[in-house]
């Protein structure tokens, strides 16, 4: 499982050093390339496997309601696979790089079954937001729990 967070730097090729800890996981646990993709605020890399997961999930809507093919659209359209290379880095298309406005400064950030690639700046105002706002997210995710047991 991919958990914690750690800073990195971005190169001027737009390769990032993926940390030792999620390498590991990758070696004992998956196969294959990372998927990398974009989400809200960052970018999402996940192993194939869990990848395919996803796409089994979306191949149920060839059709449906337009909001759900409009992220269809924006999660699977912008996927591209990202092997690692020798040293352990992947790189990461321009386009990503991009959306997710990655310059230099990154923070990965584990999430379980993936990992998000952030700009270093915008993780912190994310996490100033959630900080700000820890009880009234934790009661509502705790009464979600709650409901289900």
């Amino acid at each position: 499982m991919f958990r914690g967070r750690s800073a990195h730097v971005l190169d001027a090729k737009g390769r990032l050093s993926i940390p030792s800890r999620f390498r590991e996981v990758l070696k004992i646990k998956y196969d294959g390339p990372l998927i990398v993709t974009n989400l809200r605020s960052c970018l999402a890399a996940y192993p194939f496997e869990e990848w395919r997961k996803i796409e089994e999930q979306f191949s149920r809507f060839q059709f449906g309601p337009p909001d759900v093919l409009a992220f269809k659209r924006y999660l699977l359209g912008a996927a591209a696979e990202c092997p690692l290379d020798a040293q352990g880095r992947i790189l990461i298309p321009a386009r990503l790089r991009e959306e997710a406005g990655l310059t230099r400064e990154l923070v990965l950030s584990g999430m379980l079954t993936y990992f998000e690639i952030w700009a270093k700046d915008l993780l912190d105002q994310d996490l100033k937001h959630t900080r700000e706002n820890f009880d009234l997210y934790s009661s509502s995710i705790f009464s979600q729990i709650s409901t289900r047991t």
